[in-house]
């Protein structure tokens, strides 16, 4: 084949009309995609770290969280553009063309307000403390999240209204879709003025030890529909504000301290005299005790006389709530009373029950497997 013919066929191949389009259009049209992509790359290996460089010798933090706002939105326009040639060069109709282009830069603008509630995160935690210190993460995350979803909706009409849709016209012509949508989104409404009524009450915060209903654990996260509680078990819970907002809150961790309360059991063979003795000790120990609050109520009493034990009960408060360092006070507290019971020459009684016969027969009869009686 000669190099005219070679040529000829070429250009057949090319001029093939491929969905309306030739398929050199086609061909040309990624070839201009590519070109912006490399582009896209360049800009970040190149533009974006030499100014980056720049920024980070400013004495400000502004810059450089300026720079991460709008970096990611500057890389995807470079692929808004690439799109915007190569659908104009396969001949795609103007006025899709046009509205495509026009949401993908919308797309691009709400991008770097979302950006920017990532980037002055800690701003934002920062103006939150001035509606209290104690409640300012969650009160924080609060505004971060309602902030980002408002903005998303935002730009979701803005496209909706790119396209032609009225949004206004489009809400109120659902008639009963629309009351069916209100009725679902009840319980949404319904969580969300519950997290508010949470942040307003500050019953809890992320942190703390609480239980509701049920569900007992550490509160990890607050948000504008649930609430997260991690269990003991490392399981995570999610909580609906609503049912939260409409239960009472137990929080341990606002505690101060924590309670003591026990019975133990002496035999029944321990003197009264004995017992006077055991009960003086064990109140004296404990009002002695470092690691018990003693302005809380303090109970040492000789309580009843019990199947197989004299009980004493005993009802005092640690001076702190934290888990661990009650489980030491508690755990030394019992090892002193062991040491006052023993000391004093009494015991720990045990179920166990005693029969007395007050007569034995003298004479007793059994019976064999042969079931004849023999007397002894």
């Amino acid at each position: 084949m000669n190099q005219e013919g070679f040529l000829s066929n070429i250009n057949t191949i090319l001029n093939q009309v491929v969905l309306g389009t030739p398929l050199y259009k086609w061909a040309l049209a990624l070839v201009v995609l590519l070109f912006f992509l490399l582009l896209k790359n360049l800009f970040s290996a190149i533009i974006v770290k030499s100014i980056r460089t720049v920024v980070s010798r400013t004495k400000t933090s502004i810059d450089d969280k300026l720079l991460l706002m709008i970096e990611s939105p500057l890389r995807f326009l470079f692929v808004v553009i690439g799109l915007w040639l190569a659908l104009d060069i396969i001949n795609l109709r103007a006025d899709i063309l046009q509205h495509f282009v026009r949401s993908l830069f919308i797309i691009m603008v709400f991008w770097i307000f979302y950006n920017g509630i990532n980037v002055f995160t800690d701003d934002i935690y920062k103006f939150s403390q001035k509606f209290g210190k104690e409640l300012y993460k969650e009160i924080g995350s609060f505004l971060i999240k309602a902030t980002k979803a408002f903005i998303v909706t935002i730009g979701f009409l803005a496209i909706l209204q790119e396209w032609g849709i009225n949004v206004t016209a489009l809400i109120a012509s659902l008639g009963i879709g629309g009351l069916a949508i209100a009725l679902a989104a009840k319980d949404t409404a319904a969580n969300f003025f519950g997290g508010l009524t949470i942040l307003a009450d500050k019953s809890l915060k992320i942190g703390e030890w609480v239980k509701v209903g049920s569900v007992e654990g550490i509160v990890e996260d607050l948000g504008m529909r649930t609430t997260k509680i991690r269990t003991f078990e490392k399981s995570l819970i999610t909580v609906p504000n609503q049912y939260i907002a409409n239960n009472p809150i137990e929080n341990f961790s606002r505690r101060n301290v924590r309670r003591i309360k026990m019975t133990i059991g002496l035999v029944y063979d321990t003197p009264g005299e004995t017992m006077k003795k055991i009960l003086k000790d064990i109140k004296e120990m404990l009002e002695n005790h470092p690691g018990i609050a003693k302005d809380q109520t303090m109970l040492v009493f000789f309580d009843k006389f019990n199947d197989s034990s004299l009980d004493i009960f005993i009802y005092t408060f640690t001076n702190t709530a934290d888990w661990i360092e009650y489980m030491a006070i508690k755990e030394d507290i019992n090892l002193k009373i062991m040491e006052i019971v023993e000391k004093n020459g009494s015991s720990f009684a045990y179920p166990s029950q005693s029969i007395y016969i007050e007569k034995v027969p003298e004479k007793l009869t059994f019976f064999d497997d042969s079931r004849n009686s023999t007397e002894h």
